[in-house]
C-alpha cells in the first residue's frame, strides 16, 4: 500500500504537470495569435495582452493600454465591438474598459485642477469639464445644492477653439473657482487673462489616456466613474457610497 505522503506528493506532481502543460498551451496559442495578426495587420497597434473570454474560442486583445478587440484562436478574424453576456445582461467590453481605465483618486494630478471646498470638505470628487458644455452648466447648477464636499475641477477644452480661450481665461483668473462659477452658474464670462496654461494640455493628454471622452465626467473617492450630468440627489448617493468604501 502506498504511503499517504507519497500519494499526496504524486497528486501534487501530477497537478503541477497539468498546470505546466495548460500554461504552455496558452502561451503557444497566444504566440500564434500575435504572429498571425502582426503579419496580416501590420497597422494594428502593438498588442499589450491576449486573454481568453467567457465565450468559447474568442480571445480578447488589449492595445493602447485600454482599447479592446477580439479574435479567434488563429487570428483569422478581428472583431471590434461590444461583447454582451445575455444571461447576466452585462456589457463585458464596457466593464473591461472601465476597469482598465480606472483612476486611483489619490493619484490624480491635482496640480492641474483648481479646488473648491464647501462646508467641512470631507467628501471628495473630481470633475472633468468643458466651459462650453451645456450639460456641465446644468451639472454645476445642481452641484450648488451639495455641501461638505471638496471638488477638484479639471478643465478639458474639447468642444471648440472658444473652449480653449474660455478655459485659459478661467485658469489664469486670480480666483479660478469664482471665475468658473461666474461663468457656469451666472453666465458671466471671465476677463481675458494670460499665464502658463500648460496644465490644460496635460489635462487633455490625461483625458485621452484614460478615455475621458465626454463632459462632464465625474470621479468619486472610491474610483467610481460617472459620465454625464447627474442630479444633486445622485451626487449625494455616490458621495455616500464612496465614503463607505
Amino acid at each position: 500500500m502506498k504511503h499517504p505522503r507519497l500519494t499526496a506528493g504524486l497528486r501534487l506532481a501530477g497537478l503541477a504537470g497539468l498546470l505546466a502543460c495548460t500554461l504552455g498551451a496558452a502561451l503557444a496559442q497566444e504566440a500564434v495569435i500575435r504572429k498571425n495578426l502582426a503579419e496580416r495587420l501590420p497597422a494594428l497597434p502593438k498588442i499589450d495582452e491576449v486573454s481568453k473570454t467567457p465565450m468559447n474560442g474568442l480571445y480578447e486583445l488589449r492595445v493602447n493600454e485600454s482599447e479592446i478587440f477580439y479574435t479567434d484562436a488563429e487570428g483569422n478574424f478581428l472583431i471590434q465591438g461590444n461583447l454582451i453576456d445575455t444571461r447576466g445582461k452585462r456589457n463585458l467590453t464596457e466593464e473591461r474598459v472601465e476597469k482598465l481605465s480606472a483612476i486611483d483618486f489619490d493619484a490624480l494630478p491635482l496640480k492641474d485642477a483648481f479646488t473648491q471646498v464647501r462646508g467641512n470638505g470631507k467628501r471628495k470628487m473630481a470633475v472633468f469639464e468643458d466651459p462650453n458644455c451645456g450639460y456641465c452648466k446644468r451639472f454645476e447648477r445642481d452641484l450648488q445644492k451639495v455641501n461638505d464636499v471638496t471638488i477638484h475641477t479639471f478643465l478639458i477644452p474639447i468642444l471648440s477653439a472658444d473652449s480653449v480661450d474660455k478655459s485659459k481665461n478661467i485658469w489664469c483668473a486670480k480666483d479660478k473657482g469664482k471665475a468658473w462659477l461666474d461663468w457656469m452658474v451666472r453666465d458671466q464670462a471671465a476677463a481675458k487673462a494670460s499665464c502658463d496654461t500648460s496644465a490644460l494640455e496635460r489635462n487633455l493628454a490625461f483625458s485621452k489616456k484614460y478615455k475621458i471622452t465626454g463632459t462632464p465626467t465625474v470621479f468619486f473617492a472610491n474610483g467610481t466613474r460617472v459620465p454625464g450630468a447627474i442630479s444633486a440627489q445622485d451626487i449625494e448617493k455616490q458621495l455616500a457610497s464612496a465614503a463607505g468604501k
